[in-house]
């Protein structure tokens, strides 16, 4: 046998012993790598759909979109998701993308069977919100959200204003950031106040505004002087994700006026 072989040979045999005496400790290390999820304790709850695990990591809930702080049903949003995880050990599963834009981890969260985040919309506590696009759990929180409309609780509580029923979608374009509304009743309208929002972040609040029978308003993303029947959506590069996105519009008192879906 030459030099080479035997030198093969021991190395092969020193492998065997390493993998021997640390095997836990490299299977533990293939299954975080192969899988796409990991386990944690949350130690505190930001907000309706944040959180931070037992290494300091943010974790931003995928799929969802809660109420910021000082908007109507924060502190429920948020006290139920503390309910649901806090000082909990709870599995971590990524989405199609790891990380955000302020390096927190995306993922949804499961206690037992129980998927966290679905849970919130399932409470009228959160919309839904995709996006990146659909992914493995978008019908299912769609059919969540449509269930909570039904169910009319919370977020998804129905306007009670008598121009509810009048205002209806007319244009929906989001790829040229633009929508329109109309008043179909044969009376005046007054949206002083009136919301309209996106899945995320991003609100437009109607000033003195009385949309008139049988007219309508447009509303463009831009920077301009609002005038008569078109209103510009100002400091804002855009609004609607071009890979698609639902509006919301809502009255003066929040009660949900209604919602579109458009490009998914």
């Amino acid at each position: 046998m030459n030099k080479k072989k035997k030198q093969v040979i021991l190395l092969i045999s020193l492998i065997l012993v390493l993998i021997m005496i640390n095997y836990s400790f490299i299977d533990n290390a293939l299954e975080n790598f192969f899988l796409d999820y990991e386990i944690a304790n949350v130690e505190r709850v930001i907000d309706g759909d944040t959180i931070v695990i037992d290494n300091g990591t943010s974790v931003r809930l995928l799929g969802i979109n809660c109420p910021e702080k000082g908007e109507r049903y924060y502190e429920e949003a948020k006290g139920l998701l503390e309910e649901l995880v806090l000082n909990k050990t709870v599995k971590i599963k990524f989405g199609k993308e790891r990380y955000d834009i302020y390096n927190r981890i995306l993922a949804y969260i499961f206690v037992g069977e129980t998927n966290v985040n679905l849970e919130l919309i399932n409470k009228g506590f959160a919309n839904f919100y995709f996006p990146s696009g659909k992914d493995t759990y978008y019908n299912d929180f769609k059919q969540a959200w449509e269930n909570c409309i039904k169910e009319d609780i919370n977020l998804c509580e129905k306007s009670e204003n008598r121009c509810a029923d009048c205002i209806k979608l007319s244009n929906f374009d989001f790829k040229n950031q633009e929508i329109a509304f109309a008043n179909g009743c044969d009376f005046d309208c007054d949206l002083t106040g009136w919301k309209i929002k996106d899945e995320g972040r991003k609100n437009f609040v109607f000033g003195d505004f009385i949309l008139k029978d049988n007219e309508q308003v447009k509303i463009i993303v831009g920077e301009s002087v609002d005038m008569g029947s078109t209103l510009f959506w100002k400091n804002e590069d855009y609004v609607w994700t071009d890979s698609g996105d639902t509006l919301f519009l809502r009255d003066d008192a929040d009660g949900l006026v209604l919602w579109e879906i458009q490009g998914y």
